[in-house]
């Protein structure tokens, strides 16, 4: 790729396409894959991820809203579409547009299934969540006789998938948890399917999922993170390719002689000359100001140049005392290295929250290698 001569977050296309293949050579060849691209794809650009992953051959996307859902519908997507946090004023929406819900609880389902009946559905697709351990969303064992009797009540609906959600998969330390988290589902699953009559597909692997307990991959597994090119731990990060990486320029250098301040509120004080430049980049575009004050840092010709002062809604002022740079040249604030892991990690956070902040004003450039 050429030098960036603005803010740009490049996706790479052959990344991910080598992330998917990872992810699915640790699974078995009949397994399903479902690709979560929720938030924009991660932060990425939801449509295009999901037109390289459906060209790849996944066998369902997955969303949290229903709006994310339509976008995707809009742009000619076809494959099931699962809406992980469907809200019941758009259930009309979700079933227009042959989306397919994540029940979760009683009350949900009554709803859903007095809309279905409205619009006249017969076997419409849901899937039932149940919570299992991390107490978020999902119905619990106690509720499967609703649920079994709710179905015999109309055949507007009929179960496509049941499953649950690991709380702890990336921290092996939660071992424990986690293998009784899976035998908590394998015992609903088992009374489910036998009270239904029939076999729904069964998922409850994210990605640290899929790399840890191979034995909990079910019929279907589903990934988010790690097809963006992160594997939550450091083992795994290194099988893994960060698909994004957010550049700008330096709009203009500044010399800042001691005792001069920095930016808003003059949070910054300087103790000797040095050299200052400006970023357009900001908390608007999800450069948290929990990064300001020397706390995060940007990567300019292979070296650190530490945040000056507060971080601005457009920009961000950094220390280039050390560095032989000049007005234009790229800036890096994350991709390959430093990674996004590595980067938040100063604000003590994960890389889901820098990744999905990226502001959408951003220009997107997609390549492959």
């Amino acid at each position: 790729m050429p030098k960036a001569n603005e803010t740009i977050l490049e996706i790479n296309l052959t990344s991910l396409e080598d992330n998917y293949h990872y992810l699915k050579s640790k699974i078995k060849n009949e397994t399903k894959f479902l690709a979560v691209v929720k938030a924009f794809g991660y932060g990425s650009d939801a449509i295009e991820i999901a037109k390289n992953l459906v060209a790849l051959g996944i066998d369902y996307l997955a969303v949290a809203y229903v709006n994310e859902g339509v976008n995707l519908r809009d742009a000619g997507i076809q494959i099931p579409i699962l809406v992980l946090h469907p809200q019941p004023i758009n259930f009309e929406t979700l079933i227009d547009r042959c989306l397919e819900p994540s029940i979760y609880s009683p009350n949900i389902c009554k709803q859903f299934i007095r809309v279905a009946e409205q619009k006249k559905q017969i076997d419409y697709p849901i899937h039932l969540k149940f919570n299992t351990g991390l107490n978020r969303l999902g119905f619990l064992r106690n509720d499967i006789d609703f649920i079994l009797s709710s179905l015999k009540e109309t055949n507007t609906i009929k179960v496509k998938s049941a499953f649950s959600h690991l709380a702890a998969s990336e921290d092996l330390s939660e071992k424990e948890f986690t293998e009784n988290q899976i035998q908590n589902f394998k015992t609903i699953a088992s009374e489910l399917t036998e009270k239904l009559g029939y076999q729904p597909i069964l998922h409850m692997c994210n990605t640290s999922g899929i790399l840890n307990y191979p034995e909990a991959h079910f019929d279907m597994v589903r990934c988010g993170i790690g097809l963006y090119g992160f594997g939550n731990s450091k083992k795994e990060d290194i099988n893994l390719k960060p698909i994004a990486t957010l550049k700008s320029i330096i709009s203009q250098i500044h010399q800042i002689e001691k005792g001069e301040t920095v930016g808003y509120n003059r949070a910054f004080k300087s103790e000797s000359f040095l050299k200052t430049a400006t970023i357009p980049i900001g908390h608007a575009d999800g450069i948290s100001r929990s990064y300001g004050n020397g706390i995060g840092w940007v990567t300019i010709k292979g070296k650190k140049a530490t945040i000056v002062g507060n971080v601005c809604m457009d920009m961000i002022m950094v220390n280039i005392t050390e560095i032989d740079c000049q007005e234009g040249d790229e800036v890096i604030i994350f991709g390959t290295s430093p990674s996004a892991t590595e980067i938040t990690a100063s604000i003590q956070s994960i890389s889901y929250e820098l990744l999905t902040s990226v502001s959408q004003r951003i220009k997107r450039v997609f390549h492959r290698n």
